[in-house]
C-alpha cells in the first residue's frame, strides 16, 4: 500500500512509519520538517503546513492517509477536503478525551456513547482547555468529508520509547535512580489506560490493511493493571534499591501538587465510579495485542539513557520539589 502520514516524526508517528515499513508498505511523510527532519532518510518527505500550505499534496494519490496530529477542526477540514479524492481510506488519530469526563469512570466505556461538545462561543486560544471537544469535532469533520472511509483511533495514554511528554517515562527513570521515591497513596488504583505506542502503531497499520472504519477505543492492557503494578515492574526491571514512600492524596492536593503532570499516572479519587477500568473490547477483537509491561519499561529506560541531559521533561516532580514534599510529609507524620 501507498501510505501518506501527516506528521510521522514524533512518538506515535515514527512508530507508525516503522510498522508500515515492516509490513512492506511505501510511506510518504507530509510535515513542516521542524521535528527530527533527518529521520527516515529513505522515504519521501513532502514539506508544507497543514494550516494553509498543502500544495505539496495536490495532484497526488495514495491508498490511505493517517493523520497523527489534527487538533483544530478548521485545519483538519483543509487536509480532509483535499485528500478525500486522493485516498481511499483516512485514519484520524484521536483520544479518549472525546468522551465527557464523567464517562471516563465508566467500567463499560464503549464507542457509541455521546461525545463531548464545544460550547456555543469558543476561540482557538482555548484549545488546550477544549482539547477533548475539539478532537470530537475533528472526528466529525473527517467523517463528514469521507463517510464510510474514516477510521477513528481513540487513544489512551501512550507509553514507550520516544515519548516527549515524560508522563510514563518519569517512573522508570525516577525509580531507577533509587532512594526514597514519593508515590501517591493509590497503589491499587486501576490504570487500564496505558498502551505501548508500538502496539498502537502495529494495530493501526493492521486496521488500515483491513479497511476498518468507524471509532475504536485503543488502550490497555487486556488485564487488570494498577499503579502499584507499574511501580513494582519499574523497580524489578531496573534492579533499583528504591524505597516507595506513599503519601496521602489530600496532603498532595493541599500542597498544590498537580495530578497527572507533577505526579504522572495519578488521578485523585473522584465520585462516579472507578476510573480506567474499562476494556477496549472492540479493538482487542479486531487484533489489538499488548507486549509485556516489563518490555516497555526496559525499552523506555534504554531509550531514555540515550537522551541528552538537558532534554525537556514536561511531566514529573523535580528532584528538589520531591525532597521538599517528602520532608514536609515526614514532619507531618512526626
Amino acid at each position: 500500500m501507498r501510505i501518506l502520514i501527516l506528521g510521522g516524526t514524533v512518538f506515535l508517528g515514527r512508530h507508525l512509519v516503522t510498522a508500515a515499513q515492516a509490513r512492506g508498505h511505501t510511506v510518504t511523510l507530509f510535515n513542516r520538517g521542524q521535528h527530527n527532519p533527518d529521520l527516515f532518510p529513505d522515504i519521501e518527505k513532502l514539506r508544507g503546513d497543514r494550516d494553509g500550505n498543502l500544495d505539496a499534496l495536490r495532484g497526488r494519490q495514495w491508498d490511505t492517509a493517517i493523520d497523527t496530529a489534527g487538533y483544530l477542526p478548521r485545519v483538519v477540514r483543509q487536509s480532509a477536503d483535499l485528500l478525500k479524492d486522493a485516498v481511499g481510506h483516512y485514519t484520524f488519530i484521536s483520544t479518549l478525551n472525546v468522551y465527557p469526563s464523567d464517562m471516563m469512570n465508566a467500567p463499560n466505556l464503549h464507542e457509541d456513547v455521546s461525545l463531548a461538545t464545544l460550547p456555543e462561543a469558543w476561540s482557538e486560544d482555548q484549545a488546550e482547555a477544549l482539547y477533548g471537544p475539539l478532537k470530537a469535532a475533528c472526528e466529525a469533520t473527517v467523517t463528514e468529508a469521507m463517510p464510510e472511509r474514516a477510521l477513528l483511533v481513540r487513544l489512551g495514554l501512550l507509553i514507550g520509547p520516544h515519548d516527549p511528554t515524560n508522563r510514563f517515562t518519569y517512573w522508570p527513570t525516577r525509580i531507577a535512580r533509587g532512594g526514597d521515591v514519593l508515590i501517591p497513596d493509590a497503589r491499587t488504583r486501576s490504570l487500564r489506560l496505558v498502551v505501548d505506542a508500538r502496539d498502537v502503531a502495529a494495530w493501526t497499520i493492521h486496521a488500515v490493511e483491513r479497511g476498518l472504519t468507524g471509532p475504536y477505543n485503543v488502550f490497555g492492557p487486556d488485564y487488570a493493571l494498577t499503579l502499584g503494578d507499574i511501580l513494582d515492574t519499574c523497580k524489578d526491571v531496573s534492579g533499583s534499591d528504591a524505597q516507595f514512600v506513599p503519601v496521602a492524596e489530600q496532603f498532595l492536593l493541599d500542597h498544590e501538587v498537580k495530578p497527572w503532570m507533577e505526579i504522572p499516572l495519578w488521578v485523585p479519587t473522584r465520585p462516579g465510579g472507578a476510573p480506567f477500568t474499562a476494556r477496549a473490547t472492540k479493538a482487542i477483537d479486531a487484533g489489538l495485542t499488548f507486549r509485556p509491561l516489563a518490555d516497555t519499561v526496559r525499552d523506555t529506560l534504554a531509550w531514555d539513557r540515550t537522551q541528552p541531559a538537558d532534554t525537556p521533561r514536561p511531566a514529573g516532580l523535580a528532584p528538589a520539589r520531591e525532597q521538599e514534599l517528602l520532608a514536609a510529609w515526614r514532619a507531618k507524620q512526626g
